[in-house]
């Protein structure tokens, strides 16, 4: 089930957050009335395509932030191996420098909120409690606005990497639609033409394009 134009599921879980602090009960309800988020899930620490994407993120992190935007990281680790993979430096696999928060989701309830869960409980003949599938996070990507409502998922199966530039694209296209109350055309980006969602406003739109 989609959680487009839903509440994003709500939780406290631990989180590194400044890349060297662990904190307890982190949740995005902070983030309501002031800010909106790009929260992504990741498979593993001390894995392989994760770190490039991590640090992908860190990387346009003040693209983020010059549009109110907080980024929030996550996956089925604990918190200590999100600090020990945080104090790891980058030429060793690492990911140091990382600077916005991490969530720590051992109990996979989190993922499993978002439906990005690789892997589901089940039980076998005996009744024994079982789990099929990987018990980690696919690449799941969710844009939350301020109010604390989903405008946007993707879900990557685990071996493709996101595209950071697509998901700026993203919360341009949804602060445009706020801002002027138009909508975004196929490849809109900032500066490209939007239109209005009306069928004079789509005719007008196609005679210039």
């Amino acid at each position: 089930m989609s959680l487009v134009g839903k509440n994003a599921p709500l939780f406290n879980a631990p989180a590194v957050i400044n890349g060297e602090e662990i904190v307890e009960g982190f949740s995005l309800e902070q983030y309501i009335g002031k800010k909106d988020v790009v929260f992504f899930f990741y498979p593993k620490d001390f894995t392989f395509v994760c770190p490039t994407e991590i640090h992908a993120f860190q990387e346009k992190l003040g693209e983020f932030e010059k549009r109110g935007v907080a980024v929030v990281g996550a996956s089925c680790d604990s918190e200590e191996t999100h600090l020990a993979w945080l104090m790891t430096d980058k030429d060793k696999g690492g990911i140091a420098g990382v600077t916005y928060p991490l969530v720590a989701d051992l109990s996979k309830i989190v993922a499993n909120n978002f439906g990005v869960l690789a892997g589901d409980w089940n039980y076998d003949e005996s009744g024994n409690l079982t789990f099929e599938g990987a018990p980690v996070a696919y690449r799941g990507t969710f844009f939350i606005d301020k109010t604390g409502v989903v405008r946007h998922e993707s879900i990557n199966d685990l071996p493709l990497g996101r595209n950071i530039d697509e998901i700026l694209r993203i919360v341009d296209a949804w602060q445009h639609v706020e801002k002027f109350g138009e909508v975004c055309p196929a490849n809109w980006e900032e500066g490209k033409d939007a239109m209005k969602a009306t069928r004079d406003g789509v005719a007008d739109y196609l005679s210039k394009h």
